[in-house]
């Protein structure tokens, strides 16, 4: 039974270049959000961390679908969707 059930479980298909991606991704996330933490003025700070959730939260989603699903279109077109947002935070908001 265990041999069928683990048959009928397709392997996840990897990216080592979308993997290498991920990683730059957190990183960037990561520093983005310590930038933003360092804003002393909160309101500025309030303002910045709402500008830059649709970067976080596409990097989350794309990080937890990478995990679970490998790679396909779907983690292909979030990552896209990762950078547009990285890329109109970065152009709108200087750090």
């Amino acid at each position: 039974m265990d041999v069928v059930n683990s048959m009928a479980k397709r392997r996840r298909k990897l990216s080592p270049e979308l993997e290498k991606n991920i990683s730059l991704a957190k990183k960037q996330v990561e520093l983005i959000t310590a930038i933003i933490h360092d804003i002393d003025e909160e309101e500025i700070q309030e303002e910045y961390k709402s500008a830059f959730l649709p970067v976080m939260s596409s990097y989350m989603s794309l990080d937890q679908m990478y995990n679970q699903l490998g790679f396909n279109d779907e983690t292909n077109s979030l990552y896209q969707l990762y950078l547009s947002n990285l890329d109109k935070f970065k152009s709108e908001y200087e750090l």
